[in-house]
């Protein structure tokens, strides 16, 4: 997936060219919302489930119901495709035994309007309202989970709430910093204070567990590192020698999935 390369071009050209939201967007995200699945051609076990946010944006997501847990896993995904790419991943996690929430994005697979920073975050805090107050999960039994520009969702949601975990797969610190990382250091700061994982990190309140690989490309190991350091609760961090953004879970499928199933068996 082709995150923050373009992510950090995306974020200096929107500033530099009159502040626009558009071309941010245009660079930042990269959605699919045509190879999606039939809701009649899921892999068993697997339903859509489609709510309406803050905003009035309808977004379809794929739920994996558990009869034998109170727990809820909610899944964030990276910055290209769609939620049905992530369906081994979602199928994986529910065999732990927890239920799970795939969530697609405004703009991605099957659900309306157009990705955004403050999107994403309204699609975010909308699916956790509805795991509450419509499906009766306690704020106590959900695991939020974020993977890459998902990170940034997650910890949007997850900060200043009691909840049972927060799992975070190659974080970055920052749009700024990650401009930084493309080459662009003279005008960073024109990307003020998007995707503000660093700040945020301090307002979560639960055990967390964050992975990295030593090779990652796209989001640097420092970043996840940084996150880690920084965050103020009960945490674990996993380094995973030689491993890239993209293949931390089938090269190195062991190193990556064992802690994770460790960390939601601990809670």
């Amino acid at each position: 997936m082709k995150i923050i390369s373009t992510f950090s071009i995306l974020i200096l050209l929107g500033f530099t060219v009159l502040g626009c939201e558009l071309i941010i967007n245009k660079f930042a995200f990269h959605p699919d919302n045509v190879n999606v699945i039939p809701a009649d051609k899921l892999p068993h076990g697997i339903q859509e489930i489609t709510i309406s946010t803050k905003d009035k944006v309808k977004i379809t997501s794929l739920y994996l119901p558990s009869s034998e847990s109170d727990k809820l896993l909610i899944y964030f995904h990276g910055n290209a495709g769609n939620i049905y790419h992530r369906i081994p991943s979602l199928l994986k996690l529910s065999q732990l035994g927890v239920n799970v929430i795939g969530v697609s994005y405004r703009g991605y697979g099957k659900s309306d309007g157009d990705p955004s920073e403050e999107g994403i975050y309204l699609d975010g805090q909308a699916i956790f309202q509805y795991a509450v107050e419509r499906m009766g999960f306690s704020k106590e039994n959900i695991i939020i989970f974020g993977r890459s520009i998902g990170t940034t969702v997650a910890i949007n949601t997850a900060q200043n709430k009691k909840i049972g975990g927060v799992i975070l797969v190659t974080p970055l610190t920052s749009g700024k910093d990650q401009a930084k990382v493309g080459g662009l250091w003279a005008i960073s700061s024109l990307a003020g204070n998007s995707f503000d994982n660093f700040t945020k990190i301090e307002n979560i309140d639960s055990p967390l567990l964050v992975i990295h690989g030593t090779d990652d490309s796209v989001i640097p190991y420092s970043m996840g590192k940084k996150i880690f350091d920084k965050a103020k609760v009960k945490k674990e961090f996993v380094k995973i020698k030689g491993a890239n953004h993209n293949n931390l879970h089938d090269v190195f499928e062991q190193e990556y999935w064992l802690p994770i199933i460790q960390f939601i068996k601990s809670l």
